[in-house]
């Protein structure tokens, strides 16, 4: 296809269209919500991965949108009743195909390049950390809205409807929207015995991906290969239907989606923790003496170095020879509603993490010292407020030997419920002789650091189990 049919084409067809709406709901999409494409590390304009991620996640309504307008430009010869006359000239049918294909192929791919451009032009100034793995994600993105699209042409040109877009977009919304919620979500049960789900292998079908939990977590190679392998088959029968002129040629080309799913799921991973996987060369750790961050946050390593080796300092005055020896950025990545794991001898943080997001300086230390004390047990993914707030409060305190607020966006509210609960924990624990306090302190940690028992009650006196 030549630069003149090209631009022939895109003047008579719905192809630019096409590309400028996936373009601007998208970005709508993305800077009229504020959710959590917008927050911390996992933020689409602050990492590659996450990015490409965050992009791709749009496909649940994106990649249903393609399908339709797809189905609209496939209607052309239709509406305009030229298509027993272009059947009659000699230019092969396929020829015909490609150019109208070809032309909404570029655009769409087209705006999702630029989609993924804005976002990139962001990261560029936020990050110190590049690298081509998100790459494979991107374009795996692009060729499902193109493949979407060439499926949406040839079903139109195999039932020729008004009724046909509309369908077939919903029919493909709905089926992302089931991979993603029921049919491709298995229930599971974590050690707590809280209810949960994680994805199976009917959900890698959808074209869009979960949303971004940790900006350490990719996927792996074989998802690239079986999702390109479905796309492969999705297209060639979009473009077979395009080019059949008999219902025997049409039921024929149904053969490559059929062929593409079944070789993916044979490609496909189907344990959840092959799937979404940890990268590696972004979790690699870079260090500032005892104090270590991932590759991706090394940026950010001047501002915890400090703070993180008075901490270490204060806690060995405070614990002696059971106090921790490392800071270190945490970076296992463990399934939803799983118990955290935490070590002894290494204080591990996360920047997401609210007492650690905002917090400089001085209350940085404060911050990690809390980390080190008691850590927190909440299920990975949840989040809440009591028992574990009110004993990094008083131990924090009592290390430093004087109750300081914890660092972070607590409501005037919770401040002084927190207040209220621990100060007098505190002042009883302060009143109490040397030997008794290390006791009590070294109960709550035990409860804190395996996630068995309650800290604060520890802290109280009380039985931690």
């Amino acid at each position: 296809m030549n630069i003149r049919v090209l631009r022939i084409e895109l003047k008579r067809s719905v192809a630019p269209w096409a590309g400028t709406v996936v373009l601007t709901t998208a970005l709508a999409f993305l800077y009229l919500l504020n959710s959590d494409w917008w927050r911390g590390t996992t933020a689409w304009t602050a990492q590659w991965t996450p990015l490409a991620l965050w992009t791709r996640s749009l496909l649940f309504y994106l990649w249903p949108l393609a399908v339709g307008l797809g189905a609209l430009q496939g209607l052309r010869d239709h509406r305009s009743k030229m298509s027993e006359l272009l059947t009659s000239t000699p230019r092969p049918a396929w020829h015909r195909a490609a150019t109208l294909a070809g032309t909404t192929a570029i655009t769409l791919a087209s705006a999702f390049a630029l989609l993924v451009l804005v976002g990139g032009v962001q990261v560029l100034t936020n990050s110190e950390y590049t690298h081509l793995g998100w790459l494979p994600i991107s374009l795996v993105g692009a060729f499902s809205l193109v493949a979407g699209a060439v499926l949406g042409m040839g079903a139109a040109r195999a039932l020729p409807s008004a009724l046909t877009p509309p369908v077939l977009a919903m029919g493909a919304f709905a089926f992302t929207a089931l991979l993603h919620s029921s049919l491709g979500r298995t229930r599971t049960d974590t050690a707590t015995g809280l209810p949960g789900t994680e994805p199976n292998q009917l959900s890698l079908l959808s074209p869009a991906v979960q949303e971004v939990r940790d900006a350490l977590v990719t996927l792996s190679p074989s998802v690239h290969v079986g999702q390109t392998v479905w796309l492969l088959g999705m297209a060639a029968t979009g473009f077979a239907l395009l080019v059949a002129a008999t219902p025997r040629a049409r039921l024929t080309a149904l053969t490559p989606v059929l062929a593409g799913a079944a070789i993916a799921l044979l490609v496909l991973p189907s344990d959840p923790r092959r799937m979404y996987v940890v990268d590696e060369a972004a979790a690699e750790s870079v260090c500032d003496g005892p104090v270590c961050v991932t590759k991706t946050q090394r940026a950010r390593l001047a501002d915890v170095a400090g703070p993180g080796k008075e901490a270490l300092r204060l806690l060995r005055d405070a614990l002696g020879g059971r106090a921790p020896v490392s800071v270190r950025e945490n970076t296992a990545v463990l399934p939803e509603g799983s118990t955290p794991r935490w070590s002894r001898t290494t204080v591990l943080f996360d920047f997401d993490d609210e007492i650690i997001a905002t917090a400089k300086g001085e209350e940085l230390t404060w911050a990690l010292i809390a980390e080190g004390m008691v850590p927190g047990c909440s299920p990975v993914g949840w989040s809440g407020f009591g028992g574990d707030e009110y004993a990094q409060t008083v131990a924090v305190g009592w290390v430093l030997g004087d109750l300081k607020p914890l660092p972070g966006t607590l409501s005037a509210g919770l401040r002084r419920e927190l207040d209220a609960e621990a100060r007098p924990v505190w002042q009883d624990l302060m009143a109490l002789p040397r030997a008794e306090q290390l006791a009590r302190i070294n109960a709550m940690r035990a409860a804190a650091l395996s996630c068995k028992g309650d800290a604060f009650e520890a802290l109280k006196g009380g039985a931690s189990r």
